[in-house]
C-alpha cells in the first residue's frame, strides 16, 4: 500500500481519485493517509475500527490521529502542503474526534479518565466594532490541527469579554484580529487593560491593517509582556510553538524585542516633509472648470436593487484575492500554471465555483444594493450635497482630508473635494454613492458548515461572498458610469475593469483617499442604506454583513486614487471645526494618520514615516482590505 501513497513532495490526483489501494494498509496507515490527503469519506468507519483495537479512545487521538497531524504540520512548515490542504486535514481530524467524544465521555464516567491532553489554549477574537473573521478562522483551524485548544470568541468582541474569557479558560495566549483601522486603537486598549490587570500571557496581533511596525510602535509599549505581530496563518503555528516551548521561548522573546526596538528606531528616524495645511490647500489639484466636461446623470436620487442575480455578478469576479485568502501567491489565471501551487490553486478554484453554483441554484445568499446620484459642489475641502438640482438647500456634506506629504516631483496636494466643481465655479456638478452587499445569509450558511465540522466550506462561503460583494461594486460602478452618460460607450473586458482602465473612481471611507471611517454614516443616511439593503454599521463603522462594500462615485476626467497619508495638527483643527466635533474626537478616529502626538501643543511639520500606522496595502477603492 505504501507504494501507492501519493508523493508528499507534490499532489497526486490519480491515487486520491481513482485508486483505493491505500485502503489495504493498516488502520494507522489508513488514518494517516486520510489526514494527509484530507479524505473524510472513510474516517468514521476507520475510527470505529481503531476503537476496537485500542484500549482507550485517548490512545487513538494521541496515537494515529496526532501522528498523522504531526506529519501534516511538518509538511505545511516545509512548504510541501498548503493552507487549503491543511484545512481539509482539519475536517478529517474533527470528524474522527467527534465520533470518539461520546465514547470518551463514557470512559471518563466509568474510570475517571481525563480527556485528550492538549499543548496549550489559544484564545482568539475579532475586536469590538469589527466583523471580519476569515483570517481569524483560518488561524484557529491551523492551530487546532497542531493540537492546540482554540477558544474562538467570534467577532465584535469587547475588551472585558476577551479578558474575562481568557481567565475563565486559563488561556496561554490571546490573539486579536481586525481589518478596519479603528481596530488598531481597540487593540491598543486591550493591551493597556492587560497591563492594568496584570496579565502575564503573550498577546498576538493580526489582520489586514495591522503591521509589525504598528505593533512595535503603538501596541507593544502599552503591555510589558510579549506582543507579537503575526503576518498570516502559516506563521501562527511557529509563533505559538516558540511561545509555548520552554526551550524556544526565551530566545524567541529576546529576538522579538530586538525586532521591536529596530522598528521603533526606524519609525522615529525616518521623516516625511509635511507642508502646512494652508500651503497644501493653496497647491491643490486644479481644474479649468470653465472648459471641463461635466456629464449629467440619467436620474437624481437613489435606486434600490433587491435580490440582484449572483449569476450576473459572477462575470465580474476578480479571483486573484481569493487565492490570497488561502495564502496561495499568484494572479488568476496564471496561478494555475505555477509549478508549486498550480494544482492546489485549481482545486481551490473548483471548490469555490462548486460552492457558488450551489449558492446560486439554491438561493442561499442574497445580494442587495442602493446607489444614486446627487447635485453637489465643493466648498473648500467639503463636498456639499443638495436636496435638488435647483441647489436651493444643502442636504448634507462630506468632509474630505488633503494630502500634506511633499514627495519628490509632486505638483499638487489632492483632496477628493478637488474632483467636484466649486460652489462659485458657475458649473453644476454631481456626486454618486453606493452600498452593496452579497452577504445576506452568508454568515448563517458559514455557521451551518461549522456545526457540521466543515471549516473548509465555511471559509469558502465567506471568501466567495466577499468576492461577490467586490464584483457587485465593480458591476454597479459600470452601470453607474453608463447612467452618468460618460461611460455609455465603454467596451471593457473584465480584465480591463480589474485594471481600472475606465474613467472615474469609487473611493471608500476608511481607506487611503478618505481615511475617516465615520464618513460612512453620512453616506448611509443619504442612501437610507440600513433600510434599503440591510447593511448596518457597527460602533466602529465596520459594515455588517462583512461581505459589503460602500463608497462614493466621482466622474471627473482626471480623478484618480491617492493616499492622504499623514496630516498635521492645523488640518485636524480645520477638519474638526468643519465636522462640528472636538479636536480630541477627530484625533481618536484619525489616530493612524496623525503626524503628531495628540497631547503635544505645537504643530509639527516633520512627521515619522506613516508605514507604522496607516492601512498600507489595503484596497484604495473599497472596504475589502485586499
Amino acid at each position: 500500500p505504501t507504494t501507492c501513497m501519493p508523493d508528499l513532495n507534490g499532489p497526486s490526483m490519480i491515487c486520491r481519485q481513482r485508486s483505493l489501494c491505500w485502503r489495504e494498509g493498516t488502520i494507522e496507515e489508513r488514518m494517516q493517509h486520510a489526514l494527509i490527503k484530507g479524505i473524510d469519506k472513510y474516517i468514521t468507519e476507520d475510527t470505529e475500527e481503531a476503537r476496537q483495537h485500542y484500549d482507550r479512545c485517548l490512545q487513538i487521538i494521541e496515537g494515529p490521529l496526532m501522528s498523522g497531524m504531526q506529519v501534516v504540520g511538518d509538511l505545511f512548515g516545509e512548504g510541501k502542503m498548503f493552507l487549503p490542504q491543511v484545512v481539509k486535514s482539519a475536517r478529517v481530524m474533527k470528524k474522527a474526534v467527534a465520533y470518539l467524544e461520546p465514547f470518551m465521555e463514557e470512559e471518563k464516567r466509568e474510570a475517571g479518565l481525563e480527556g485528550a491532553s492538549q499543548r496549550g489554549t489559544f484564545l482568539i477574537a475579532t475586536v469590538k466594532g469589527d466583523v471580519h473573521d476569515i483570517g481569524k478562522n483560518i488561524v484557529g483551524v491551523v492551530l487546532q490541527c497542531n493540537n492546540y485548544k482554540v477558544v474562538d470568541l467570534g467577532v465584535m468582541v469587547d475588551c472585558d469579554t476577551i479578558l474575562e474569557e481568557a481567565v475563565k479558560h486559563n488561556a496561554d495566549m490571546i490573539g486579536l484580529s481586525g481589518l478596519i483601522t479603528p481596530s488598531l486603537d481597540e487593540m491598543v486598549y486591550v493591551a493597556r487593560e492587560m497591563q492594568r490587570l496584570d496579565f502575564k500571557i503573550p498577546l498576538l496581533i493580526g489582520g489586514a491593517t495591522t503591521s509589525a511596525k504598528h505593533t512595535a510602535v503603538k501596541i507593544a509599549p502599552t503591555y510589558e509582556n510579549t506582543v507579537v505581530h503575526v503576518n498570516d496563518a502559516s506563521r501562527s503555528v511557529g509563533v505559538v510553538e516558540s511561545l509555548i516551548s520552554d526551550d524556544l521561548r526565551d530566545n524567541f522573546v529576546t529576538e522579538n524585542a530586538k525586532k521591536h526596538a529596530q522598528l521603533v528606531s526606524s519609525y522615529r528616524e525616518r521623516t516625511q516633509k509635511l507642508v502646512p495645511y494652508e500651503e497644501a490647500f493653496a497647491k491643490r489639484f486644479s481644474t479649468d472648470w470653465e472648459s471641463v466636461t461635466i456629464d449629467e446623470p440619467d436620474f437624481l436620487g437613489s435606486k434600490v436593487l433587491d435580490d440582484f442575480p449572483l449569476a450576473t455578478l459572477r462575470e465580474f469576479i476578480d479571483w486573484s484575492p481569493y487565492f490570497m485568502t488561502w495564502e496561495l501567491k499568484g494572479k488568476y489565471p496564471k496561478i494555475f500554471d505555477d509549478a508549486v501551487v498550480g494544482e492546489v490553486a485549481k482545486e481551490v478554484y473548483a471548490k469555490a465555483n462548486e460552492m457558488l453554483d450551489r449558492i446560486i441554484d439554491e438561493k442561499l445568499i442574497q445580494a442587495r444594493a442602493v446607489y444614486g446620484f446627487f447635485p453637489a459642489a465643493s466648498d473648500g475641502d467639503d463636498i456639499l450635497v443638495y436636496s435638488d438640482d435647483e441647489r436651493s438647500q444643502v442636504q448634507t456634506r462630506f468632509h474630505c482630508l488633503r494630502q500634506q506629504w511633499e514627495r519628490r516631483g509632486q505638483k499638487d496636494f489632492r483632496s477628493l473635494a478637488d474632483y467636484v466643481a466649486p460652489v462659485d465655479s458657475g458649473r453644476k456638478d454631481y456626486i454618486g454613492g453606493f452600498v452593496v452587499t452579497a452577504g445576506i445569509g452568508a454568515d448563517e450558511l458559514a455557521n451551518q458548515f461549522k456545526r457540521e465540522l466543515d471549516d473548509e466550506s465555511a471559509i469558502v462561503v465567506q471568501a466567495v461572498a466577499d468576492r461577490c460583494a467586490e464584483a457587485f461594486a465593480e458591476c454597479l460602478h459600470q452601470r453607474a458610469r453608463r447612467e452618468w452618460q460618460y461611460g455609455q460607450s465603454e467596451t471593457f473586458s473584465n480584465e480591463d475593469l480589474i485594471s481600472e482602465k475606465y474613467r472615474g473612481i469609487r473611493p471608500a471611507a476608511g481607506y487611503p483617499a478618505c481615511p475617516d471611517h465615520t464618513e460612512k454614516r453620512t453616506l448611509f443616511d443619504l442612501l437610507k442604506a440600513e433600510k434599503t439593503t440591510g447593511v448596518e454599521l457597527t460602533s466602529s463603522f465596520a459594515m455588517t454583513p462583512a461581505a459589503s462594500v460602500s463608497g462614493l462615485y466621482f466622474a471627473h476626467p482626471e480623478a484618480r486614487y491617492f493616499a492622504v497619508d499623514r496630516v498635521t495638527r492645523d488640518q485636524i483643527e480645520s477638519y474638526a471645526q468643519r465636522k462640528g466635533w472636538s479636536v480630541a474626537e477627530v484625533e481618536r478616529w484619525l489616530s493612524p494618520n496623525l503626524a503628531y502626538e495628540p497631547d503635544n501643543s505645537a504643530p509639527d511639520n516633520s512627521a515619522p514615516d506613516n508605514s507604522a500606522a496607516a492601512p498600507t496595502g489595503s484596497c484604495p477603492k473599497c472596504n475589502c482590505g485586499s
